[in-house]
């Protein structure tokens, strides 16, 4: 299944950590650290996010043009408290970047996503800004966390997750005709309860241990 501005990163390293988290014998532990390990290495993969500018510098001998990401120009933003460990990975990748937190959660009736909290740099609107989540089930938190961020001003936002279904990808992208997902694998759909088949089962009582 094809869409335009989703990448799926298919790295066989990031196949094998997403198939540990899928194993529901793994433990709270192995996958809050699975889930760390994965924002650091598939975060590399996207050649999009890591778009390098050209600086002079500095050597004993001479001078050279040198490439380097302008880490101080981003921002991540975790949508929910599931994303913490995701967002851990994260930040030991990019320690320079601004962090905010919109927090989102679902209403287990409804489904509708509710705003719970936000503190986000005073400086967001000048920012290119990274929306971290472990899944993208329904879309409604995502799309909501958008579009907090599109009303502040922010021009570039790429949502990362690491599980999408095909309803909650085809969500985003009708409510917003810029954002750009990037995911480890687009599962088959989701169940009655709006959770993703086949998923990693619940990401946020996975990652706290509290079932």
């Amino acid at each position: 299944m094809h869409y335009d501005r989703v990448t799926v990163v298919d790295h066989p390293m990031v196949q094998h950590k997403l198939s540990k988290l899928r194993n529901k014998n793994t433990s709270s532990k192995d996958f809050r650290a699975l889930v760390r390990e994965l924002a650091m290495f598939r975060a590399t993969r996207p050649r999009a996010i890591w778009r390098l500018r050209t600086s002079r510098l500095k050597r004993p001998s001479a001078r050279l043009r040198a490439s380097r990401w302008p880490a101080r120009r981003w921002s991540s933003s975790p949508s929910c408290a599931r994303a913490s460990a995701w967002l851990r990975g994260l930040q030991e990748l990019m320690p320079s970047t601004f962090v905010g937190h919109l927090g989102m959660y679902r209403d287990p009736e409804t489904h509708e996503p509710h705003e719970y909290y936000a503190k986000l740099p005073d400086s967001i609107s000048q920012r290119d800004v990274l929306v971290v989540d472990p899944m993208l089930a329904t879309g409604g938190s995502a799309t909501a966390a958008i579009h907090y961020l599109r009303k502040l001003g922010v021009k570039n936002i790429k949502l990362v997750v690491l599980v999408a279904a095909p309803v909650g990808i085809e969500a985003v992208l009708s409510a917003d005709p810029d954002v750009q997902i990037y995911t480890c694998a687009v599962d088959e759909c989701l169940n009655d309860h709006a959770y993703i088949v086949p998923g990693l089962g619940d990401a946020g009582d996975r990652i706290f241990g509290t079932k």
